[in-house]
């Protein structure tokens, strides 16, 4: 495979210097202005999930993974989406300190856009629909005509799922975020309006992409378009349910530990006292 490839790309082309050394500048930063910095705490897992993710996109962008998933497997394409999306960019959220976000997300000058395009119900509507919308062979094969609108479009697909994850993270606690529940039922929502398109590819029976279809079969002998898209479907579904299943998983911990905490605790706020007798107030009773 590799010798096909250096046979029909050129050394640049399958080892991208340029995500190696954009890659190489963020973990920098990310050492001397995070790590190292006195302002912020940075846990053991916050710098695991951080190097994960560099890692991740290293492979996927600056290696002939990035070529393949361009110009000979659908599948591939897909996987690179799912990872930068479903891995990559929850553990970078993860990763950054509270202070940062702070610091240079939630302050005067930010505040409205940043309520704005994390409102849950529109960047859950946003991130899952136009994922699915790219998806759609018709739109896909327009989008990939030219480079320009394949930048725009990952652009905003990539903006729209970080105020996604926000929703789903809620890293700052300054944000008024979901309750546990709600949070749980929003990841849910999140996973269903993905699963229409992911269960087209996993049983369509015809090659919708030209592109594809023309060179099938030529990194993986007797791989044909339609397993290529059946490959691709199961890929979206299978990432994006185990990473909304890990993110499901995490929430139900946090929320269980909550419980936990004020199990035995005296709620001070719901309490009266009548001639020496305590009297415990319904929460949900509206108060005159």
């Amino acid at each position: 495979m590799l010798d096909f490839l250096l046979e029909n790309h050129s050394l640049y082309a399958l080892f991208k210097l340029h995500w190696a050394i954009f890659i190489g500048l963020i973990i920098l930063l990310y050492i001397v202005k995070v790590i190292r910095s006195p302002l912020y705490e940075v846990s053991g897992n916050q710098t695991l999930y951080f190097f994960t993710a560099m890692i991740t996109l290293f492979i996927i962008k600056a290696t002939p993974v990035d070529v393949i998933g361009t110009h000979y497997l659908f599948s591939v394409h897909t996987l690179q989406m799912s990872l930068t999306y479903f891995l990559v960019l929850p553990l970078v959220i993860l990763s950054i300190p509270t202070g940062l976000l702070r610091q240079y997300v939630w302050h005067h000058q930010t505040k409205l856009i940043v309520t704005l395009l994390s409102h849950p119900w529109m960047s859950l509507i946003t991130f899952n629909g136009l994922l699915s919308i790219y998806f759609i062979p018709t739109v896909f094969k327009m989008i990939h005509t030219s480079i320009i609108a394949t930048i725009i479009v990952q652009v905003i697909l990539l903006i729209s799922a970080i105020f996604m994850w926000f929703v789903i993270i809620n890293p700052l606690p300054e944000i008024k975020g979901l309750s546990y529940i709600l949070r749980a039922f929003y990841i849910f929502l999140a996973s269903v309006i993905l699963m229409p398109i992911g269960f087209f590819y996993v049983v369509v029976q015809a090659e919708h992409f030209p592109m594809y279809e023309a060179v099938a079969g030529t990194i993986l002998p007797g791989f044909t378009a339609v397993y290529d898209q059946q490959a691709a479907g199961g890929i979206l579904k299978i990432s994006q349910l185990a990473s909304y299943s890990c993110a499901l998983l995490i929430i139900a911990f946090k929320w269980g530990r909550q419980e936990e905490e004020r199990e035995g605790q005296v709620d001070e706020e719901n309490i009266r006292y009548a001639r020496g007798v305590v009297i415990h107030l319904d929460k949900n009773r509206p108060r005159r």
